[in-house]
């Protein structure tokens, strides 16, 4: 009996991966963008990130992005947002498109992650004016 349930305990703990807990990062990101909250986002910054932001494209250090990015939501409050596209099936990359919707108008919220040491960190940012 106790054997058995050893082997039950093990053969649920080889279900379990880290990188399960976060498969769901994107959605995260998600609700930081509808918030407007920059410090979190700028949690998962690389210790440098491409941003690109409407038409305005350089590599900045974590503290600029979030600054950057903060001026952002400054000028563009945000509404809502929706996840269109997510990649999470490769364990040293993840992708996701978030459609952000202000007051103004729509932008397409392109986010690439890698992994670097245990978690993943985003070394690219790209929004956009979404096309209709």
């Amino acid at each position: 009996m106790i054997r058995s349930l050893f082997l039950f305990i093990i053969s649920l703990s080889s279900l379990y991966h880290p990188t399960t807990l976060q498969a769901d990062i994107i959605d995260d990101l998600s609700s930081y963008f509808k918030a407007g909250n920059s410090k979190e986002i700028a949690k998962s910054f690389a210790s440098t990130i491409e941003l690109i932001i409407v038409d305005e494209e350089d590599v900045y250090s974590k503290a600029q992005g979030e600054q950057i990015l903060r001026d952002f939501f400054v000028k563009h409050p945000p509404v809502k947002t929706s996840i269109f596209h997510k990649i999470n099936t490769n364990p040293n990359y993840r992708f996701g498109v978030i459609i952000l919707s202000t007051a103004k108008e729509t932008f397409r919220v392109s986010v690439t992650m890698k992994k670097i040491n245990t978690g993943f960190s985003i070394t690219e940012l790209r929004i956009e004016p979404a096309k209709d």
